[in-house]
């Protein structure tokens, strides 16, 4: 097949609409589905992110795709209880490595996350695909799928669920091409390849980083290089916990993940583990709930007449100086950022989300400005002398 007609481009009025390949055949198959113009944008970035995840850390990976950017990326580490239990997947017994990825990558920021588009580094499983199926998402791409695996999925969405697979052997052409008011930009891709060498030129006192940094460095850089730039990335143990993206400013960007990071360490403060929630309320509406309760807009939640409809009781108030208090026990965070710090700022603000390690291009006029500031914290950070800008 060397086209496949869409409903629409990114809006409905965007007509005529498709998919094609000037030479060859398309590298995907439709197993299910009617997937749209976007979903096609989600589907191509995420598989590009988790295959080169795959190939760095050898590990299954997994992400979790919004308009274009990553709402959260992750390899098959084992989940710890908490992690299952803020994941919504502590009820579904052992999980596989891939089931792992998918379950991190969705809860890195599930509030974004829903309604994602998946990219699979892996054969989708049964045991991922169990999780898949309770979650509100647009579709998935993966280069297979386990017989079962397909049968479940085929059944979201009242048997819409967009399912693609994808021709893993695929190698694109080295130029690629896109037209902008009628101007046509060609470029070479962007074949960069992010291995631990990638992070050997390490500028500050403190060199000391370890194989699980290595790790999630190269994710965050990976998760940036297929996220709308500005943009910066968060990451602990194996998954990205905040991505900011698409901000015109390096400092909104390290806010905007920073608050993610932020929120997803809230979420395991005991405080919010153990709100009684009523039994009826969906994983969604608990989502919306905590991500009030752990906010400014607690009282949107906490109310009279509001708690009744989320909880058995109403819970007390997480007070702003507990909520410090559990953050400044956060560390070893990982930040990444596809473009050069300018300003310490960016420094400050990270490391009160428990940053300690860093990777970024350098070459801004501020460089030693910045390094003093990592200096003054104790982190280590990488100048790894590439942009990786993404648009």
């Amino acid at each position: 097949m060397k086209e496949l007609e869409l409903k629409y481009g990114c809006n409905p009025n965007q007509k005529p609409s498709r998919i094609f390949m000037k030479d060859g055949e398309l590298p995907i198959q439709v197993l299910n589905g009617k997937p749209g113009y976007i979903n096609f944008l989600d589907a191509l970035n995420g598989w590009q992110l988790v295959k080169e995840l795959k190939k760095a850390t050898g590990l299954p990976s997994a992400t979790s795709f919004k308009h274009v950017s990553p709402a959260g990326a992750a390899v098959g580490l084992p989940l710890s209880d908490v992690e299952a239990k803020i994941y919504w997947v502590d009820d579904l017994g052992e999980l596989s490595s891939l089931a792992c990825a998918y379950a991190r990558a969705r809860g890195a920021d599930r509030m974004s996350s829903y309604g994602d588009f998946i990219a699979l580094s892996d054969v989708c499983d049964v045991s991922t695909a169990t999780v898949i199926k309770r979650e509100f998402s647009d579709g998935i791409i993966a280069p297979g799928y386990e017989p079962e695996a397909l049968e479940m999925l085929k059944g979201k969405k009242k048997g819409n669920y967009a399912i693609i697979q994808i021709d893993p052997d695929y190698v694109p052409n080295p130029i690629e091409q896109k037209d902008v008011f009628g101007i046509t930009f060609e470029q070479g891709r962007n074949e960069l390849n992010i291995d631990d060498e990638f992070f050997n030129n390490i500028v500050t006192e403190n060199k000391e980083l370890t194989e699980q940094a290595k790790i999630d460095m190269a994710i965050a850089m990976i998760t940036l290089k297929y996220t709308q730039s500005n943009s910066v990335c968060f990451v602990k143990n194996g998954q990205a916990i905040g991505v900011g993206a698409g901000q015109q400013s390096r400092i909104h960007c390290v806010r905007l993940a920073g608050q993610k990071a932020d929120n997803w360490l809230l979420r395991q403060a005991p405080q919010v583990l153990n709100l009684p929630f009523k039994d009826v309320m969906k994983r969604a509406d608990r989502d919306n709930a905590i991500d009030l309760y752990i906010g400014e807009d607690y009282m949107d939640v906490l109310a009279d007449g509001e708690w009744e409809k989320v909880f058995t009781e109403k819970p007390p108030v997480f007070t702003k100086e507990e909520k410090q208090a559990w953050l400044s026990q956060a560390t070893d965070v990982t930040l990444g950022s596809d473009a050069f710090f300018p300003f310490s700022d960016n420094i400050e603000r990270a490391s009160r989300s428990g940053v300690k390690y860093v990777a970024q291009p350098g070459g801004s006029i501020r460089d030693q400005e910045v390094i003093d500031a990592c200096n003054k914290h104790g982190m280590v950070m990488s100048f790894t002398g590439l942009r990786l800008f993404h648009h």
